[in-house]
């Protein structure tokens, strides 16, 4: 390669340098954007509304503040038309409407206290509960707390139903009324079951057997000023000939059987349960079904005693 010839690069440089002035000068006059005729630096966005440093001059008149113009009180405003209320719509999304029936439409509402009193009304017949006592001899603190519906049948005057420790059966024997009626219910003994009906004659009233130090059921939490436990005063009505015993009452209580909801079988360490009026009705046709069975059978015995008997009067005694 030639010592004395130039790359491509540097002639371009050269050239450059021997461009003219005056072409220099037109070319970077060019290049470089006008400014404005105020001599202002104009910056980037909206350009001003007024020059800078000057103050616009302010608008005739009343200064107006901020947010609504008040009110004129002696400009007289056109009173608006009245809408009747019941084509005045709210706000909001309009509700549903919803079909109503012509007995919804006919029956006027009811206030707590009158829906309470005819309830109370139509529930004017005797409440039904279930209540436990121990049948069999058993001793705590040599006290025999032995009570079965026959000490209940022998009793000469109403019989005090004391020593429940229990609060929800406490709170059922505070319910209780004059005339109710109860199972009288034999637990804790070989065969627990319903042995028999009786009838509260008393209300509640307070427990004397918490304030004994020597009785089982002795509470010292029991103060007479505020005593803790009640009894209710029961009568004997009736003994059934047979047991309703506990497992025929479980053998009801099946999903959808009449005993399902069967308080005393829910909680089984209740003393003192409610029944419904549905449920007092099936155990009581238990009841009678259990006696017309012992009814039938008797006269079967009977009719065949009878007929033995007719037999050997025919027969001729042996010689």
């Amino acid at each position: 390669m030639a010592l004395g010839r130039k790359r491509k690069s540097e002639s371009a440089s050269v050239a450059n340098e021997t461009t003219t002035p005056s072409k220099r000068v037109a070319t970077g006059a060019a290049s470089t954007p006008a400014t404005p005729a105020t001599g202002e630096k104009r910056g980037r966005g909206r350009p001003r509304k007024y020059p800078e440093g000057s103050k616009p001059a302010p608008p005739e008149g009343p200064k107006r503040g901020r947010g609504r113009p008040p009110k004129d009180p002696a400009a007289k405003g056109t009173p608006k038309p009245k809408t009747p209320a019941s084509s005045s719509r709210g706000r909001g999304r309009p509700r549903k409407i919803t079909a109503q029936t012509s007995a919804s439409v006919s029956t006027p509402k009811t206030n707590a206290s009158t829906a309470k009193t005819d309830k109370s009304a139509n529930n004017s017949g005797p409440s039904y509960w279930l209540m436990k006592a121990e049948p069999e001899s058993r001793l705590d603190k040599g006290v025999d707390v032995k009570f079965s519906i026959d000490d209940l049948r022998d009793a000469k005057e109403p019989e005090p139903w004391d020593g429940v420790r229990n609060a929800g059966a406490r709170n059922h024997m505070q319910s209780m009324k004059k005339g109710d009626l109860a199972f009288f219910y034999h637990s804790n003994c070989k065969v627990p079951g319903i042995a028999g009906i009786m009838e509260i004659v008393q209300e509640h009233s307070t427990d004397e057997s918490a304030f004994d130090k020597d009785h089982p059921y002795y509470d010292e939490k029991s103060k007479r000023d505020n005593p803790k436990w009640v009894v209710v005063h029961v009568e004997f009505r009736r003994k059934f000939e047979n047991l309703i015993t506990l497992n025929e009452l479980k053998s009801h209580a099946n999903a959808k059987g009449p005993l399902e909801n069967l308080q005393m079988i829910k909680q089984g360490r209740l003393s003192v349960s409610p029944v419904t009026a549905e449920e007092w009705e099936f155990i009581n046709s238990l009841v009678k079904k259990s006696e017309d069975a012992d009814a039938a059978e008797g006269a079967k015995e009977g009719s065949g005693a009878e007929e033995n008997a007719g037999e050997n009067a025919g027969v001729k005694p042996s010689e």
